[in-house]
């Protein structure tokens, strides 16, 4: 039988998590290239040195933290459904408080800042969609 079945519904636990974490993947690259084409360096300063922030970069601090979560939420809501509701909650929230955590205290430029800022807040919704559809599958 198909991951997908009846209409859009996905069934399959793995194949929500795998399509949460890819649809924040390419999401965020693709904010990432229209921050790069829009001027933005992305690179900041730590301990003297200049860091650059690449697209990998921005395809693994998107795809680890959702995809660690979403395999908690995964293994352990069937036994506790209480931490599907958690998730919802603490999972946009992390998201969120990352932002003024890691991106606004580092010296990047404009561009770079509101760029990498989104990336961060386009996790908040994809992680709320991929946790309901996991509640549902």
């Amino acid at each position: 039988m198909s991951a997908v079945a009846e209409g859009s519904q996905l069934r399959s636990r793995p194949t929500v998590v795998a399509v949460t974490v890819l649809v924040a993947v390419l999401v965020n690259l693709a904010v990432h290239a229209v921050g790069r084409a829009a001027g933005g360096a992305f690179t900041f300063t730590r301990q003297g040195s200049p860091v650059q922030v690449d697209a990998v970069t921005v395809a693994g601090f998107s795809a680890v933290p959702l995809l660690v979560g979403m395999v908690l939420a995964a293994a352990a809501a069937r036994r506790l459904p209480v931490l599907m509701t958690v998730g919802l909650i603490v999972a946009p929230a992390l998201a969120l408080v990352t932002v003024p955590v890691m991106t606004l205290p580092a010296d990047f430029d404009r561009i770079s800042t509101l760029t990498l800022a989104l990336c961060h807040v386009t996790l908040a919704p994809v992680s709320v969609l991929g946790l309901l559809a996991l509640r549902r599958a």
